[in-house]
């Protein structure tokens, strides 16, 4: 991943390579980038990473990998393979939450179509969604009611089995109605203890007020306000987007006014635990020890139950490890799938690995400097 030259040719050829099922490709993705970022094709063989990083007090958030399939019987799957992800984690002393796309249970159309009405409307986040649920012609709101009962049994079976479940951000065009049912679902299932959590995407220039607003919704509600804070995946494709299409770009300026945004949230969260259960799920350096210092300064323990830290496995094992040594609830984000149904997923983890600052060259560079440290020592 450090010749981008070499990941910008597999980026076009790997979909194409999978879909025309030419020979080798999966024994050569499986033995690639598979292996370093998926944790298996089924639960069974994540099981043997799981226990791995248990040995160092590593926790596991568990993802059923699998996007962008459409249709009732696909997202009746998903449901079902979630499901069986929530029951497999109740088994395991160190899997406290799993992770899922609202994508994998209703038509993108339909969500884009529900926050597009929501962006014309006046009032509060909820004031809104209401509105634009009314106006639905009859059979898109029984698909609509469909969808949210699915999330729903998702949201009750891991209140019953006490797993978190972190509901991942999407595309600005469809992010509303997400927001929105995830409110609502906090409003039920969080009210003695966190259980579900959204995901805020700091690259954009809005969220750092949604995030306040959320709490203020959560005070007023009586519920605990779960998050999780990451600084974005989509951030070009949005930018296209906005450019193609003529609207403001939602995407911050510059790098600095997300990384501002990203630790005024880490602070914002860490002054409101009392009604805010927050997952710093970032590999940034200094975001994470920024995180530690708050906790330290406010005399919070390491393993604050409304605190966590998160990575993605393959990356940032120097971040996560040395937060478990100290004492931290931190985990791994471990996807699992069929390698044709995690290809976007891999794709994305490849393309941001892919530049001289993306995460995979850091974490050489550092390897290199150690491993000449030690050398030196020897010699």
């Amino acid at each position: 991943m450090g010749k981008s030259w070499l990941v910008n040719a597999a980026l076009k050829i790997t979909p194409l390579a999978i879909k025309w099922q030419v020979p080798f490709t999966k024994t050569l993705i499986r033995k690639t980038i598979f292996k370093q970022f998926v944790g298996g094709e089924t639960l069974e063989e994540t099981a043997k990473v799981a226990g791995k990083l248990e040995k160092y007090n590593v926790q596991v958030i568990l993802d059923y990998g699998v996007e962008g399939k459409e249709g009732e019987a696909n997202f009746e799957h998903a449901r079902d393979e979630f499901k069986k992800v929530i029951d497999y984690a109740a088994t395991q002393a160190n899997i406290p939450f799993m992770s899922v796309k609202v994508t994998g249970f209703a038509r993108f159309s339909l969500l884009e179509k529900l926050d597009a009405k929501m962006k014309t409307l006046p009032g509060t986040l909820m004031k809104r969604y209401l509105g634009a649920v009314e106006t639905m012609i009859a059979p898109e709101k029984e698909v609509w009611h469909n969808k949210k009962f699915r999330i729903q049994q998702l949201c009750e079976a891991g209140s019953k089995k006490n797993i978190g479940v972190l509901i991942d951000a999407e595309e600005t065009w469809i992010q509303e109605p997400v927001d929105a049912l995830v409110l609502l679902m906090m409003d039920v299932f969080n009210k003695e203890k966190a259980v579900i959590y959204n995901t805020i995407q700091l690259y954009r220039h809005d969220r750092l007020q949604f995030l306040k607003d959320s709490y203020t919704a959560a005070v007023e509600r009586n519920f605990i306000f779960g998050i999780k804070l990451v600084r974005g995946a989509y951030m070009e494709k949005e930018r296209n987007r906005a450019a193609a299409m003529n609207y403001p770009s939602p995407i911050q300026p510059d790098k600095a006014s997300c990384d501002r945004d990203f630790n005024a949230s880490v602070a914002f969260c860490i002054e409101h635990l009392d009604k805010i259960a927050v997952v710093v799920a970032s590999h940034n350096e200094y975001s994470n020890l920024y995180t530690t210092q708050l906790l330290d300064e406010k005399g919070l323990s390491h393993n604050h139950p409304h605190v966590h830290f998160s990575q993605l496995f393959g990356m940032s094992d120097n971040i996560t490890f040395n937060l478990a040594h100290a004492g931290f609830s931190v985990s791994k984000y471990l996807p699992f799938g069929p390698i044709k149904d995690v290809i976007p997923y891999l794709m994305r983890r490849a393309q941001e690995n892919s530049s001289v600052s993306g995460q995979t060259s850091r974490e050489l560079i550092i390897i290199n400097t150690e491993l000449q440290r030690r050398n030196q020592q020897v010699s």
